[in-house]
């Protein structure tokens, strides 16, 4: 599958991508919102999976930027914070999960749900 991580921590963006490239997926990288804008223009991703908190554009905010061009890519919102507040600020977002120790292992169970 085809994702496209969000996050203007390369580290953890560095982690996550290594996980999903170990899962078999080619992985894109964009270190903000309006980056990952510019990279789904020049090509769709199959799976978005963004970071809340960023500047310029947050993770919830990148969601309806998206919604509002009629881009229905799944999208998946990673938080350090609880990430129910944010379900309920965007219900529509297909899964929000916590950064946290077990993250990485629900990462590719998140993804497999998404997969064709």
């Amino acid at each position: 599958m085809k994702i496209l991580v969000v996050d203007d921590d390369p580290m953890a963006a560095e982690m996550i991508c290594a996980i999903l490239e170990d899962g078999g997926h080619q992985v894109r990288y964009a270190e903000n919102g309006v980056e990952a804008m510019e990279l789904l223009q020049a090509e769709p991703a199959g799976l978005i999976i963004s970071d809340m908190n960023m500047p310029l554009i947050s993770g919830v905010e990148l969601f309806a930027e998206l919604r509002a061009q009629a881009d229905s890519t799944p999208f998946v919102l990673l938080t350090g914070d609880d990430p129910s507040q944010y379900q309920a600020q965007a219900p529509q977002i297909n899964a929000c999960l916590m950064k946290d120790e077990q993250l990485f292992e629900r990462l590719l169970d998140t993804v497999e749900q998404f997969e064709g």
